[in-house]
């Protein structure tokens, strides 16, 4: 995602949990300084008196990528015990686009529930899901198409998307 934001050159702001620091030593190659390189701006967890805490901080929206069950239901319930969910707070009761990129299955139905609750607030739950019409050849074309998708949300086309063209 902050690759993407970073060709098409837009302004990041990054938040990162302890859990997501977890998955990303595990399904990757970079580390949490690498991965803060990548943004425009890093915040702390626990800055909750950062920029993007208030509404008045403009912003396009934001995404959560990914997006635990936890977040999730934390900002369901308007729980803003952190600067990730405080942000998603505000970009809901600001009427900015939140995207949620929910990547835990199966879900129970307090899940599906939580994510019913949520797109009646306004927030767009997009699984990464592959695009298998896309073809992708490699990890990296499906996190792409993901990303891409997600980003279209925000009117931001990127690229590296492969568009569905019809039936051949």
């Amino acid at each position: 995602m902050l690759d993407a934001l970073n060709d098409l050159g837009v302004e990041s702001h990054l938040v990162v949990t302890k859990a997501a620091l977890l998955t990303l030593s595990q399904e990757t190659d970079l580390t949490a300084d690498g991965l803060s390189a990548k943004a425009t701006a890093t915040h702390r967890l626990a800055d909750v008196g950062a920029s993007i805490a208030s509404g008045s901080f403009r912003t396009l929206g934001m995404i959560v990528a990914p997006c635990s069950v936890r977040t999730m239901s934390e900002i369901a319930t308007g729980v803003t015990s952190s600067l990730l969910t405080r942000a998603a707070d505000v970009t809901l009761k600001e009427r900015r686009p939140l995207v949620l990129m929910v990547r835990e299955t199966p879900l129970h139905l307090g899940h599906l529930r939580t994510m019913t609750a949520l797109a009646e607030m306004g927030a767009v739950i997009a699984p990464p899901l592959p695009a298998l019409y896309a073809r992708p050849a490699s990890i990296q074309e499906m996190v792409d198409q993901s990303v891409g998708r997600a980003l279209d949300l925000f009117g931001l086309d990127w690229s590296a998307v492969r568009r569905w063209d019809g039936l051949k």
